[in-house]
Parts: structure tokens; sequence; C-alpha cells
């Protein structure tokens, strides 16, 4: 008789959840960036950084943010929204893995246009090539009822229990709603022109 070993799935509690803020077309130089941490469903800190506008340095700071804060004993995972913040300063997701130890979920509402991101990268982006290796390397978005989704240190079942458990008022979870939320109703940029983010949220 075989018997198969069941394998359990890990359930994460201390989550944090990154966004960016929007900004001007016109813009240039540095993006805010807005991370929640929840304690379960209990919305528990903030913290802001700052990123550049289409650069390469988002994995670092958003590193940086997690390690040097008083909740990096506690936090068990990381959500981003989407995989490029401030533009196309395309998150470095398994170098954040590595270095901090933790998973990271990257979620999206909408299935990105790769074909699109593509183009832009490597004929409009500087850097562009090692920008869309870092999004080759991570894997096609996976589809998870309402929402996509990439992962590193996590598996689909594990990334699929962590959605139902904070999606409580929509598709989005609430570590990543609150996110947007905050950092929509703040604006580093000049008043006057519609508001831009690459990635649909």
């Amino acid at each position: 008789m075989v018997i198969e070993k069941k394998i359990k799935t890990k359930s994460f509690s201390n989550v944090i959840g990154f966004d960016d803020c929007p900004f001007l077309r016109s813009h240039r130089g540095d993006v805010k960036i807005v991370g929640t941490v929840y304690a379960g469903l209990r919305f528990d800190g903030l913290l802001t950084g700052h990123i550049r506008r289409d650069g390469a340095n988002s994995a670092k700071v958003i590193g940086e943010l997690i390690s040097t804060s008083k909740f990096i004993e506690h936090i068990q995972l990381i959500m981003l929204q989407g995989i490029a913040f401030g533009g196309f300063n395309v998150v470095d997701v398994d170098y954040i893995r590595k270095c901090l130890n933790i998973p990271v979920l990257v979620v999206a509402r909408h299935q990105p246009d790769m074909e699109a991101i593509h183009y832009a990268l490597l004929n409009k982006v500087k850097g562009g090539l090692r920008k869309w290796s870092l999004i080759e390397k991570l894997g096609h978005m996976e589809s998870l009822g309402n929402v996509f989704v990439q992962r590193s240190g996590l598996t689909l079942d594990e990334a699929t229990e962590t959605i139902r458990k904070f999606a409580i008022y929509g598709h989005i979870p609430e570590p990543l709603r609150t996110a947007h939320l905050i950092a929509s109703g703040i604006n580093d940029s000049k008043k006057g022109s519609p508001k831009y983010s690459i990635l649909p949220i």
C-alpha cells in the first residue's frame, strides 16, 4: 500500500504590502512608495520610501525599508502591487527574497500587456534588457480567480490561501488595498496634469 504524504500549506499572518504613489507624466526624479504592515487583518504600521522613476533601485529600497524597520522580525510575506514601481523601475523579486529570506507575492488585478511592456523596455527604457530579464525570470503571471500573481518562495496553494485570507473587501488583499489607498492620497509631483501609473490597479 502506498501512503501519500500530505504537504502542509504554510499560513502567512504577518504581511507587508507595497504600492507606489501616482505621478505626473512629466515628472522626473523620485517616486514615493508606501508599505502597509498587517498582523492578520489588523493594520499594524506604515513604511514609506522613495525610488527613482524608471530606475533600478526598487528592490534595494524595499529591502532596506523592511530590514531596518521594527517589523523585520515579524514579517512573513511581502506583497507587491505589480512587478514595476515608479514607471519601469522593475523589482528584482528574487533579490528581495534571498536577502531577507522572506517570500514575495506579486499581485495584479489585470493581466499586463507583456508584449507592450517588452517593446517599451527594449526600445524606450535605459537598461530595459536587464529589466525584462527580471520579469522573465519570475515567470508568467498565474490566474487566481479575479487576480493574477507571480511568486517567489511560496507555492501556488499558499498564494491562493493568502489571497483568500486577506481579500476581504474585494479581490485585492488588504495590505495592498490599504497601501494603494494611502499612496493615492500622496502626490509628490506638481498638480495640473493627469496622474500616471504604468500598471493598472
